[in-house]
């Protein structure tokens, strides 16, 4: 074997099992929440050496990062934003509702994760504490973007409002959806707040040409 193939090999066989390290602390971390975690279990739960973690991760707070990171990532990667010809104006919030709310469906180790780090106070903040919430600007972000694009006229303050209302009903959704299983239509109840949050926006730029 040549050395370019003995390196190929080498950069395949590390990422492998970067990816067996993630996998298995998704799973610990759903069971046990950040303090439950360590090493050793997900050690014991890939079948790779502990040895093999900390040439990935210097400690559990890096691990923890790495697959807040990687999960978001792959939840961004599922949600397709619905394009400018969506149709009417509320069919563009409900189908952004509908897109995110089928992701996390199919991805949801990313909020699942985050929420459980954010509402984890300690002393030192973890370093994936500290990422969810940088990922979840971006969230934010685009949820503004969306608002201010069908509601031009609305000033900073309402958008603002408008903003936290919208994902603090994808939070409370999410988490009831999580409480009950599959008894919740998450599809269903996104659609439904998509057409709240867009009534209400409705209001409140009627109540500002006033």
């Amino acid at each position: 074997m040549s050395r370019a193939q003995t390196a190929r090999r080498k950069r395949a066989n590390g990422v492998e099992s970067w990816q067996r390290i993630l996998d298995a602390a998704v799973e610990i971390a759903g069971e046990r929440g950040y303090e439950g975690t360590s090493i050793a279990a997900v050690s014991a739960k890939c079948g790779l050496p502990a040895s093999s973690i900390y040439w990935h991760f210097k400690n559990k707070d890096d691990l923890i990062a790495a697959v807040i990171e990687r999960s978001f990532e792959t939840w961004r990667a599922a949600v397709v934003l619905p394009g400018e010809t969506a149709g009417t104006p509320l069919e563009t919030p409900r189908a952004l509702a509908t897109n995110v709310a089928k992701s996390l469906v199919d991805a949801p180790d990313f909020l699942r994760l985050g929420l459980m780090l954010a509402l984890e106070r300690r002393p030192e903040e973890p370093r994936g504490r500290a990422v969810f919430l940088q990922v979840r600007d971006i969230v934010r972000d685009q949820v503004t973007e969306t608002i201010r694009v069908l509601f031009p006229e609305l000033d900073e303050d309402a958008v603002r409002i408008l903003t936290s209302y919208a994902v603090a009903g994808i939070d409370g959704l999410f988490v009831q959806q999580e409480m009950t299983g599959e008894a919740v239509d998450l599809v269903t109840l996104f659609e439904l707040h998509a057409q709240l949050v867009y009534e209400a926006a409705i209001r409140m730029a009627t109540r500002s040409q006033v």
